[in-house]
């Protein structure tokens, strides 16, 4: 997989990761991007109802891109651990990602 892919890319994981999260009852986020605040990478603005997740896609690795969509689901949801680190994996798994938080070991 390249480094930086395509908003068309972005595209599908938000429409994989919105399937994934109503799938579990959860608040699927809107996503777009850019975000709107310049310089930052992410950013969430909630609303009656939902929220929005923009994410900055130009000049990042397609990982950081997924792994800020799937944290937006994480936050939005206000989910805590054991709960938020599984759904973070099942949500890796859906998009064919890796987990941020594995570690290659030597």
């Amino acid at each position: 997989m390249a480094a930086n892919q395509s908003a068309l890319d972005f595209a599908n994981a938000a429409r994989i990761l919105g399937r994934e999260a109503r799938q579990r009852g959860l608040v699927a986020p809107s996503y777009r991007c850019p975000p709107r605040i310049v310089g930052v990478q992410r950013s969430l603005r909630r609303y009656r109802g939902g929220a929005v997740v923009a994410v900055q896609l130009k000049a990042r690795p397609w990982l950081a891109v997924l792994s800020d969509m799937i944290e937006g689901v994480v936050v939005v949801n206000s989910l805590q651990s054991p709960h938020a680190d599984r759904l973070r994996s099942e949500l890796w798994e859906a998009v064919g990602g890796e987990p941020a938080t594995s570690v290659a070991v030597a």
